[in-house]
């Protein structure tokens, strides 16, 4: 005579359902995976990413000067001269050894900003959608400073708390924090809703559990895509400010500092300020495409 298995009648029954509620997170990533391998933008926009990634980061390898060094009897050199690849400026300084420490400023910058972005905006977003008496108050100060435009809340930060490269980060990402807020809490919002996190509900788990081990990493695609754009446009912030001679301080190389000390020689000659230029629009546009395909891959409407 067969011995029957006791069956556990303290488990209930929503665990089991819950059980097979499966996350869509798993298998987005390698439907995401594929539908960017095949977008040749998205592949132009991460070649170029890397060509950038990789100049900015080996520099001090590939720079034949240091970016302060001058030479005072090769100045104004054109591009192609014997010792100066891409010319040499009022002080001699070697053109190409600057673009490369300034795409490794204007890199840095960019990480910075988009590193605190998220530590300021993806909890005040969490927040904002889970709890509805928090929405009230998080929403309308994101509304005060979406009410002033981008470039005055970074010049005025820089302003207040001095130039350099983590000031003008530090501003930089404080701007983008109210963008990055509505798009975590719109995504918050969403989730709260699904199956999954309603499953864990009816669990009884905690609401901290459910916005860290739910919420959270079923938002990160549009967390990943929106920092994608926070990056060129914190790039192009630091030109600006250094431009205006609020953001890196020279002797630091930047792309915004060569294009303000080139506008002074374009009569004489332009190249001084054409390959800071080519620098950031490499660097911009190689986001913009990766973003947009990064975009495209994370969404199921797009990817169908």
């Amino acid at each position: 005579m067969s011995v029957q298995e006791p069956v556990d009648t303290d488990k209930p029954a929503v665990e089991t359902a819950a059980a097979m509620v499966i996350s869509p997170a798993a298998a987005v990533r390698g439907r995401a995976l594929r539908q960017l391998w095949r977008n040749p933008l998205g592949m132009v926009g991460a070649v170029l990413l890397l060509i950038v990634i990789v100049a900015g980061v080996c520099a001090p390898l590939l720079a034949p000067y240091g970016p302060a060094d001058v030479h005072f009897a090769t100045v104004f050199q054109k591009p192609g001269t014997v010792g100066f690849l891409l010319g040499s400026d009022d002080l001699g300084r070697d053109i190409l050894s600057r673009v490369l420490y300034g795409t490794r400023a204007s890199l840095e910058v960019g990480v910075l900003a988009v590193l605190c972005a998220v530590a300021i905006g993806v909890p005040m977003g969490l927040l904002a959608g889970y709890w509805r008496w928090l929405d009230a108050v998080l929403s309308r100060l994101t509304d005060v400073l979406l009410a002033f435009p981008f470039v005055m809340i970074a010049v005025g930060l820089t302003a207040i708390y001095g130039g350099g490269l983590t000031q003008a980060a530090i501003a930089l990402g404080i701007a983008q924090v109210p963008v990055m807020m509505r798009v975590v809490r719109a995504e918050t919002l969403r989730l709260k809703e699904t199956d999954f996190v309603l499953a864990a509900r009816s669990m009884h788990v905690g609401s901290w559990r459910i916005l860290g081990g739910h919420i959270l990493p079923n938002a990160a695609a549009p967390i990943i895509v929106q920092a994608t754009v926070i990056m060129p446009t914190a790039v192009l912030g630091e030109a600006l400010l250094s431009f205006l001679g609020l953001g890196i301080r020279p002797p630091v190389p930047s792309l915004g500092i060569m294009l303000s000390d080139a506008q002074q020689y374009l009569l004489r000659t332009a190249w001084p300020g054409v390959f800071p230029g080519v620098a950031l629009l490499l660097i911009c546009l190689g986001f913009n495409l990766f973003g947009d395909a990064l975009r495209d891959a994370l969404d199921p409407k797009t990817s169908r």
